[in-house]
């Protein structure tokens, strides 16, 4: 099993290559938990996430016959940045196979690295089957994205980092894929810190680890906002890691990544993908479980598909009463609309979108039902604006 020393070994390695992440307080995410929260922004490492760190690590150790005949990774993007952007500065061929349904925007940051993109098959154990075979049939060296010591040690030296900046740590919160970064963290807290307590958190679509760990049998979805931690099988070498020294794993949904994702984006100004935000996700959902005490959250990586964020942002301001859908009924004659949108701008609000029905309706025929998409400071304006539409003599409601 690896050992402290294999981690302070590789943090000797990624000295120069790898950024060192700020690891500082949020005030306000510590009002919000009851808890003192610190975060470590691995999200501005310079391809936006944690995953540098085991590439890198693994990469520099390579003999000259492997460096001559290149690589392969199978990523959903974010380890495929991480081999593909060190494989470059390092002169090495890099041939990255990626799940099809990866997000774009991580498709054409890892060929922008230099590197050969081959998409194929629906998840990422098939398209780990894919790269064993091109690795075989090419003579590349397989860089496995967490079941491999030297990956594995590479992302412990994120927790070497953390203790250091902040050695009054009690308790790490990492979200959980394969399992390398947990193990590597976990080793790493605990022999530095044997009182440390760490704590995993998965998505409840893809909960392998904490199905292995703790002897369960959830069911297993096909599709997360969290693709990153989007792992079928988990790793044999983290697992064994895990068991040993991580304390608890938590599982959250899609709606608290969501909530996390625009908190941290709202809050401290800092855009983190689903994998990065499952921690604060966590600590949002089980308050009751970090209260109290110094945790140390990692922001693992900021990669996320602007369509998806812009979705997420539009959902969690439906969800905090700061876009509101409402129906009005009115009569069907010139100036009803312009009376109805006249009352909501008196009432504060602006009017984002505006449907009429009149076809598939119970009213009467000459009246109208006008669906408004309205832009609210929250909950008590939307219920104000509804107020100022009955004091008007319209009939409204919230959808």
């Amino acid at each position: 099993m690896l050992e402290l020393a294999d981690i302070r070994a590789a943090a000797g390695r990624l000295q120069g290559q790898v950024l060192r992440t700020p690891c500082v307080a949020s005030q306000t995410l510590s009002q919000l938990t009851g808890a003192r929260v610190f975060l470590k922004f691995e999200n501005l490492q310079f391809t936006a996430s944690f995953k540098e760190r085991g590439a890198c690590n693994k990469l520099t150790q390579l003999s000259e016959t492997e460096r001559a005949r290149g690589v392969i990774a199978m990523s959903a993007g974010n380890h495929a940045q991480g081999v593909a952007y060190h494989a470059q500065r390092l002169g090495l061929r890099a041939v990255i196979v990626m799940p099809r349904f990866t997000p774009g925007v991580k498709v054409e940051r890892t060929r922008g690295f230099g590197a050969q993109v081959v998409l194929h098959g629906d998840t990422l154990d098939e398209a780990r089957g894919h790269a064993l075979k091109l690795a075989e049939e090419q003579g590349l060296t397989f860089v496995h994205p967490y079941d491999d010591e030297a990956i594995v040690a590479g992302q412990g030296t994120a927790a070497l980092e953390m203790l250091e900046d902040v050695p009054e740590l009690e308790t790490l919160v990492v979200s959980v894929g394969g399992g390398g970064l947990i193990a590597g963290m976990a080793l790493a807290a605990k022999a530095l810190k044997p009182g440390i307590e760490v704590v995993g958190v998965q998505t409840l679509r893809f909960p392998n680890m904490y199905n292995a760990v703790k002897q369960a049998t959830l069911p297993q979805g096909v599709s997360t906002i969290a693709e990153g931690i989007a792992v079928g099988t988990p790793g044999k070498i983290p697992r064994a890691i895990i068991e040993r020294f991580v304390d608890d794993i938590l599982l959250v949904d899609e709606g608290d990544i969501e909530q996390a994702i625009v908190l941290l984006l709202e809050i401290e100004k800092t855009l983190v993908e689903g994998a990065g935000a499952a921690g604060l996700a966590a600590m949002l959902k089980h308050p009751e479980r970090f209260r109290g005490r110094t945790v140390g959250l990692v922001l693992g990586g900021g990669n996320i598909d602007p369509m998806l964020l812009a979705a997420i942002i539009e959902r969690g301001m439906a969800r905090a009463g700061r876009l509101a859908r409402i129906r009005v009924c009115a009569r069907d004659v010139p100036g009803s609309l312009a009376r109805i949108t006249a009352t909501v701008a008196e009432a504060g609000a602006n009017v984002d979108e505006v449907h009429h029905q009149r076809a598939f309706t119970m009213l009467a025929a000459q009246n109208v039902e006008i669906e408004l998409v309205i832009q609210t400071r929250g909950p008590q304006h939307i219920e104000a604006v509804l107020d100022a539409l009955h004091a008007a003599g319209f009939e409204a409601e919230r959808q």
